[in-house]
């Protein structure tokens, strides 16, 4: 298994998915639909989605409402530092998503701004873990607005994905979606700041380090560039993730693939480092992590559709485990 940088374009097993022709309802349309998405989650666990209709301005108004964030001095963010799985900014050097894997890397290369679960749950012990007041920056007053009607149409997108992919399993339309009556859901606004910012990057140190994702369904609205998005596949290793401006890039992560019986793999990806010759680059991702309601037991989807019968388990135990395993200490 290789780490080497490839120029390779990645090939269609990352397909296209126009969501207007699934949504008509046209029977033959979302059958042929749900085989491309199928086969494509047994490969690299990746999908660009178009058709989605989520307007084009609004993730250009959180990014420039995030960027006046970032761009303040490190004293004035450090009032809203928090460690993974907080709500509030993410400095450098609070994150390692190598860790995941079992390796040990330097310290992601980026700056987040962390949000999740707002809304109470009844239960008071679910409530004290995973829902609490979201921390919106006084400098950036622009912020919280559009980050919740975002957030609602990211909640939205999610559930409309998860029906797919259970007409994509050929069981149960609502197989996955039944299971979202009061998600938990994480969201981060991931800055890339240039070598300028972050000085020359240590061996084996990227803007995010090899790792899968470790919820149901990522939904990622990204910008291309030289230190940008790979996807691993064992036949390609890694290659350069498409890009298509209108798409929003879908990975399944590992609750997912554990869910489908290891049917579908989660999505191995890494954002390269700030590219030497282009310096000054910096991106900024919106990443929405969907999750599901709290309780969810996880069962494999029994042999022929699934391929490993894991153990059942809690949903939110295994979340819980995963995100304390990247936290740098």
């Amino acid at each position: 298994m290789s780490d080497q940088v490839s120029d390779r374009p990645v090939e269609p097993r990352i397909p296209t998915i126009d969501l207007r022709p699934w949504l008509s309802g046209d029977p033959d349309a979302r059958a042929a639909i749900a085989r491309t998405v199928d086969e494509a989650l047994q490969t690299a666990g990746f999908l660009l989605v178009t058709g989605h209709g989520v307007d084009p301005a609004l993730r250009a108004g959180v990014r420039e409402a995030a960027r006046a964030f970032f761009a303040l001095p490190a004293e004035a963010k450090e009032r809203y530092a928090v460690k993974v799985g907080g709500r509030g900014w993410l400095g450098p050097g609070a994150e390692a998503n190598g860790y995941s894997e079992g390796t040990e890397t330097p310290p992601d290369l980026k700056e987040s701004l962390s949000f999740a679960t707002h809304e109470p749950f009844d239960d008071p012990v679910v409530n004290a873990e995973w829902c609490a007041p979201n921390v919106w920056p006084t400098e950036a007053p622009e912020l919280r607005a559009l980050c919740e009607e975002y957030l609602d149409r990211m909640g939205e997108l999610e559930k409309e994905l998860l029906t797919l992919l259970g007409d994509a399993l050929g069981i149960e339309s609502d197989f996955f979606s039944r299971h979202m009556d009061h998600p938990t859901y994480g969201f981060n606004i991931n800055w890339y700041p240039g070598i300028e910012v972050v000085g020359e990057p240590e061996p084996g140190q990227f803007r995010i380090g090899p790792h899968t994702d470790f919820g149901t369904v990522t939904i990622l609205d990204r910008q291309a560039g030289k230190g940008g998005l790979q996807v691993y596949t064992d036949e390609g290793g890694w290659e350069d993730a498409p890009f298509d401006p209108e798409a929003f890039t879908i990975n399944i992560g590992d609750l997912m693939a554990r869910w489908t019986g290891d049917r579908w793999r989660s999505g191995r990806h890494r954002v390269l480092p700030p590219p030497a010759d282009a310096p000054a680059e910096e991106l900024m991702s919106l990443v929405y992590f969907g999750e599901c309601t709290p309780g969810t037991i996880v069962e494999s989807v029994p042999a022929p559709v699934g391929r490993v019968a894991y153990e059942p388990f809690d949903s939110h135990v295994y979340l819980r485990g995963q995100l304390d395993s990247i936290t740098v200490e």
